[in-house]
């Protein structure tokens, strides 16, 4: 039989789920290694799914990539992996069944890990092997993300010639996480030269339905749905999911009706749901017209900005003043809030604060920055670590800072809880800090992670933090501009301890032209600067400064003295290169920055009239 011919003139049945029967039976490890292990496993599973009338089987090999065998130390059985698993798919097939080679999605929500270079190479290499042993077709599926699977289905057009499907994976009813409609992506992918495209994970068949009711027929390809079973539910520690066969072969009547020419299972389905479709339409013909529902446009309305220009833009024209004051570790605010006070009385353009630094529990910053925007008109940056949330709460703390108004944040990626109070806590790192930037990019365009419409934009305004304290410095700065691709809009350096770092910093960065906040944290002992000096990751004092404290003993007032002077001479440095400078707070010992911003204002007013400040 032809395939191509074939999807003209009938509805066909897709596999369910092999994962799920796999799971069943209390296998938790590589399921795509068992093609080797245990080929009979798979051969039967496959061969179960015929039996209830499947006409496309695909392959065990969703995750048989590079980069996913990687993690089981299996990366040299690519090829092995996905031949064989065309082999036992090709044994267990009927004589009317086709054999298609599935080829799964590699970027997970963390879109930074792989870049889009790595991802063609490891698909390039997935399906030179499958094509060796010459299925069918080849079905490409659970791409959330667009650009991967855009890039991937023109490399198989240049490869081969037989069909292809490609199906996307929706977060939200009708929407890709990228904010585009199923519509749209669907006609993309056809216009890319798909066969077959569809949907398939995620969404349970009514969800899948209410989907593709604003979905026209495809003109020149034939779409495909693969529901899961229902939404899962946690029993026991292991995923269930409830939806009885019977029940999803009536949604596969739905199914139809809404122009599916293909109808298969994914997670939770079995060769019970397989049958149930087959059943249910079996002798039906394929839908060629449908009434498409009209879809319901969300306006996303921008906030008023909030008067004055962002931080950013301000350090591009004049000097702009960001003093770090970190919140308290215990409950009570009196002095911090005398602390941030004392800053804004100083001149500092923004008091900012940490997202429990050095992974120690604080008051919370938004609680603190909210309190500070209203009673003290101070506009706060707000730190956010990618440590302390997962997706879902990063989302949430997102709307509520544009909630409060709080929309100057530093996006960074947080100590690991190892190093803190609690070393046993979990640091989550669902997103890394690129993946964060770009996910609040998303925000300003009125769309969460999931591509759903937030109902308004937000207005941030999104620093990131800079490390010049590295051994290569251009590997720093790679890392910079990648930033800035994501949507970085300013930068906040750890804090530097030599005029000529700040000169070599300069020399590196000065083709950038997104503003850089050099940071300056004043030094308050001979013990506090050997500390820094010898435990802290990437910093070195120069014997000069070392010396200096050292020279103070252990009287606190002359120790400050040397610390506010090294760091006034090392703020003047960076004051001829930079706009910005940051400045952090040790200790609470607000009186120190702010004596060190009274004196960044002092010398600019002595500069413009041409006079030398001698303080």
């Amino acid at each position: 039989m032809n395939f191509r011919e074939e999807i003209q003139k009938r509805i066909l049945v897709g596999e369910g789920a092999m994962g799920t029967q796999l799971y069943s039976h209390g296998i938790d490890a590589c399921y795509e290694e068992l093609n080797l292990l245990n080929p009979a496993q798979i051969e039967s599973i496959h061969a179960a799914y015929v039996k209830a009338g499947a006409d496309i089987l695909q392959s065990n090999t969703y995750g048989a990539n590079y980069f996913k065998l990687k993690r089981y130390g299996l990366e040299d059985e690519v090829s092995r992996i996905n031949r064989k698993g065309i082999q036992i798919t090709r044994k267990a097939a009927a004589e009317n069944t086709f054999v298609f080679g599935t080829i799964g999605a590699t970027r997970s929500f963390r879109k930074s890990d792989l870049s889009l270079d790595e991802i063609k190479r490891g698909f390039r290499e997935q399906l030179y092997s499958l094509l060796i042993e010459n299925p069918d077709g080849i079905l490409l599926e659970t791409y959330y993300d667009f650009e991967e699977l855009t890039a991937v289905l023109a490399i198989a057009k240049r490869e081969t010639s037989l069909p292809i499907i490609s199906n996307v994976s929706l977060h939200e009813i009708g929407y890709l996480q990228n904010g585009m409609h199923l519509a749209e992506a669907l006609l993309r992918l056809e216009d890319a030269g798909a066969d077959v495209v569809g949907v398939n994970c995620r969404l349970g068949p009514h969800h899948m339905v209410r989907s593709l009711e604003e979905v026209p027929i495809p003109n020149r390809s034939y779409l495909a749905v693969y529901p899961n079973a229902s939404l899962p539910d946690l029993e026991d520690g292991r995923l269930v999911y409830q939806a009885n066969p019977e029940y999803f072969g009536q949604k596969a009547l739905e199914l139809r009706r809404e122009g599916a020419r293909i109808i298969g299972g994914c997670c939770g389905t079995t060769p019970h749901h397989i049958e149930s479709v087959k059943k249910a339409i079996e002798g039906l013909e394929p839908i060629l017209n449908k009434e498409i529902k009209s879809r319901k446009i969300e306006i996303n309305v921008l906030q008023d900005p909030k008067p004055g220009k962002s931080l950013s833009r301000q350090a591009v024209e004049k000097r702009t003043i960001l003093v770090e004051l970190d919140p308290p570790k215990k409950l009570g605010i009196a002095k911090f809030i005398e602390g941030a006070e004392a800053l804004r009385q100083a001149g500092a353009d923004s008091v900012t604060l940490a997202d429990n630094s050095l992974a120690t529990p604080r008051i919370s910053n938004i609680s603190l920055g909210s309190l500070l925007k209203e009673k003290s008109n101070i506009n706060p940056m707000i730190h956010i670590t990618c440590r302390d949330r997962n997706l879902i709460g990063l989302q949430s703390h997102l709307m509520g800072l544009s909630t409060l108004g709080l929309n100057e944040v530093l996006v960074v990626t947080g100590d690991p809880s190892k190093i803190g109070d609690f070393p046993g806590a979990t640091s989550v790192y669902d997103l890394s800090s690129f993946d964060l930037i770009a996910l609040i990019n998303q925000f300003n365009e009125g769309l969460s992670y999931s591509g759903k419409p937030l109902g308004q934009k937000t207005n941030f305004n999104i620093s990131a933090a800079f490390n010049p304290n590295v051994r290569y410095l251009h590997k720093a700065v790679e890392r910079m501009e990648k930033k800035i691709s994501f949507g970085a809009q300013s930068f906040l350096t750890q804090p530097i301890y030599s005029e000529d770092q700040i000169d070599e910093v300069y020399e590196a960065v000065k083709h950038v032209k997104t503003p850089i906040f050099i940071g300056i944290m004043p030094l308050t002992s001979s013990r506090n600067a050997e500390f820094i000096h010898h435990e802290v990751p990437g910093i070195s004092l120069p014997d000069s400064v070392r010396k200096a404290m050292a020279s103070a003993g252990n009287d606190p007032v002359q120790a400050a003295k040397e610390g506010i002077a090294i760091a006034k001479a090392l703020t003047e440095k960076a004051m001829e290169k930079f706009n910005g400078i940051y400045l952090i707070t040790p200790f609470l010992r607000y009186e120190l920055t702010a004596e060190l911003t009274r004196h960044v204002h002092r010398l600019d007013a002595s500069r413009r009239v041409g006079v030398t400040v001698n303080d």
